[in-house]
This record gives structure tokens, C-alpha cells and sequence, in this order.
């Protein structure tokens, strides 16, 4: 796994890496392909505005999730869950599972996370048939390596295949995770910043 890597390692020059005679800068929207799906992944989801928790194992996840609690006083607050395979997860943290979207987060896993934008893909398994901006502003997400794909379109024939009985409905992305100040262009249109956190698992 190339993401601790990516993390810890010290920055290179950045004409170390490039080849002689190279003098083409990519675009800032063109996605870099040569890299790893997990480290195209980490760095347009941060730059999203996205907080990503690395975790190696269980504990690890536990712990991350226990920070978040911490760091934004959500202990004994309610939360916003339709996945009663979370609520037995993260039962340990006295909170008030429910389905009110004036709770204090909504907690959740995603179908898949896309390493070509940064984004989160999400459907009916997750959210039903809410729109985004009906949901809290502050968002958990639960996730494993293993969920990383190259493209949305890699995304969605992997949504197919899971589903070959009934594919789920209201199949979208999440991508901005904080908000921007003048983000009222066609671009962000229907679009809802959310505050989110990202527990991604080792599992590969």
C-alpha cells in the first residue's frame, strides 16, 4: 500500500521526478494516471477539504472514530445512521442512533471512493432516497482500501456487478467538503459542502 508512503516520506524535488527534456506541466483538472489509484485518491480528497483518517486495523479505526468525538464534542449527541451493521460498530460511544437529519453528523459507509477527483460515491445503500443537502453537515464515513477505483465509470460497473438483482437508485458523488466562498457557479449547482471525515481501513 503506497498511501503511508505518500504520507511520511520526505518531499522530493520537484524536478527530481520528472524526465529530461520534460517541460509540459499537466493541467490542474488532468488526472494523473501514472500515479496509484490510493495516492491519486489521498491528495484530490484532501484538497477537496476532506479530513482522512489512514487506520491499519480495527483499533486504529476505533480509535480515529473516538478522536472525532472528541475533537467536536459529539459524545452522548444524536446521529443521523441507516446502516444498523454501523450502529453495532460504533455502539461503544453512548450515542443516539436515529434518523433526524438535525443530528449532529450523519455516519455512514460509500460505494466506492474515486481516485480521479478526490470524491465519494454513494447511492441508495447509503442514503436512501435523500438528497445530499438533506443530510447533516457533518459527515463519517467508513471505508476500506479495497473501495478505491480509478474513475466514477469503474465505480458505477462495480455498483452493477454487486447488484445484479436490483441496482440501487440515486447514485451521486460527494466532493466538496468545505465550504467556498462564492461557490455559486453552474459548476456547484445542486452541489452541498460538507464537513467530512473519512476513516479509510487497510484491508488490502
Amino acid at each position: 500500500m503506497s498511501i503511508l508512503k505518500k504520507l511520511f516520506k520526505q518531499k522530493i524535488s520537484p524536478s527530481a521526478d520528472k524526465p529530461e527534456g520534460s517541460t509540459k506541466e499537466r493541467g490542474k483538472y488532468m488526472p494523473d494516471v501514472t500515479a496509484p489509484a490510493d495516492e491519486r485518491f489521498t491528495k484530490h480528497f484532501i484538497l477537496n477539504g476532506g479530513k482522512f483518517l489512514y487506520c491499519v486495523d480495527m483499533d486504529e479505526v476505533h480509535e480515529s472514530f473516538d478522536n472525532i468525538l472528541l475533537e467536536n464534542d459529539w459524545y452522548e449527541q444524536d446521529v443521523y445512521c441507516l446502516d444498523n451493521k454501523l450502529e453495532d460498530l460504533f455502539k461503544g460511544y453512548n450515542l443516539k442512533f436515529g434518523r433526524e437529519k438535525e443530528a449532529k453528523f450523519f455516519l455512514s459507509t460509500c460505494e466506492n471512493l474515486i481516485a480521479d477527483d478526490g470524491s465519494l460515491l454513494i447511492s441508495s445503500n447509503q442514503i436512501k432516497e435523500k438528497k445530499l443537502k438533506e443530510l447533516p453537515q457533518n459527515l463519517v464515513i467508513f471505508a476500506t482500501t479495497s473501495q478505491i477505483v480509478n474513475s466514477i465509470g469503474e465505480g458505477l460497473r462495480g455498483i452493477k456487478k454487486k447488484n445484479t438483482g436490483q441496482i440501487p437508485t440515486n447514485i451521486t458523488t460527494i466532493k466538496n467538503f468545505e465550504p467556498k466562498e462564492g461557490a455559486k457557479d453552474f459548476m456547484s449547482y445542486g452541489s452541498s459542502a460538507k464537513n467530512l471525515y473519512l476513516l479509510l481501513l487497510e484491508d488490502l
